[in-house]
């Protein structure tokens, strides 16, 4: 299955008439974004992973940085 993305002026009404038929045919069907916000454990974990690469890419570029000072 493939997902297509659309965007449209809300206001226009021949938009919203398209739409509306595209979607009549019945081979297509409107799938609702979830924005849940994320978890407290994604969110150390992704700060876990952040400070790791920030520390090691100081580490690994800190002969580079050192010829330019």
């Amino acid at each position: 299955m493939c997902t297509v993305t659309l965007e449209y002026d809300q206001n226009n009404a021949l938009a919203r008439r398209k739409l509306s038929a595209l979607l009549a045919t019945g081979l297509f069907r409107c799938k609702e974004e979830s924005t849940a916000a994320p978890s407290a454990e994604a969110v150390e974990k992704h700060r876990e992973l952040r400070d790791a690469a920030l520390l090691h890419s100081r580490k690994s570029m800190s002969h580079v940085i050192a010829r330019y000072l």
